[in-house]
């Protein structure tokens, strides 16, 4: 969440807005959506009226449904694309449950195909997604500080500072923070 809660809560109000949008783009129901994306129907209900936030695994379901990454679709919330986006100006977006905060990177452009993420999860976060957004997404983690634990394909890698690793996204993926200070990483997502 940014520092000042206006703008978080306008982020919010605006990600409500256009996941009601996407679900009647395709026609379907709440149920119908539960269905798919394996997200419960009151939670749907009250994410798309903005009486909460989803989590970054509810989220990621969504995202996985509607054939978009997080960043995509965080990007389509904000107000118009930019080729430059000063650091102040990122969005940012925070699972308090989970312990994790995201900020988009990149300028938000929906022909590109890679984009930047920065990541932090705090110590003892350990965020699961069921699957990827886009089936086949190329991702590169780069640990900026502390010491991150990613699995994919049932294998976990332990990276600390400075370690990168290249993954396919087929499947479930895990980031778990395995050390006693906040992991700080940078997230490139190649579209496939």
């Amino acid at each position: 969440m940014r520092d000042d809660d206006g703008a978080a809560d306008l982020v919010d109000a605006r990600l409500a807005a256009r996941l009601a949008e996407l679900r009647a783009e395709h026609g379907w129901s709440l149920g119908e959506l539960a269905e798919r994306s394996g997200v419960s129907r009151s939670t749907l209900s009250r994410a798309e009226r903005a009486e909460t936030s989803p989590t970054a695994a509810q989220l990621n379901r969504l995202c996985a449904v509607y054939g978009r990454t997080m960043s995509r679709l965080l990007g389509e919330v904000e107000a118009e694309p930019a080729l430059l986006v000063r650091a102040d100006e990122q969005p940012r977006w925070e699972d308090r449950t989970a312990g994790f905060v995201r900020r988009s990177v990149s300028p938000p452009h929906a022909g590109l195909r890679g984009e930047l993420v920065e990541g932090r999860l705090a110590p003892g976060a350990d965020i699961a997604y069921d699957r990827p957004p886009v089936p086949g997404l190329e991702q590169h983690v780069w640990v900026l500080g502390g010491d991150l634990e990613v699995t994919t394909q049932d294998v976990a890698h332990h990276l600390g500072t400075g370690d990168c690793l290249r993954m396919r996204v087929w499947g479930p993926t895990r980031f778990r923070c395995a050390g006693p200070e906040e992991t700080r990483y940078v997230l490139a997502v190649v579209l496939p």
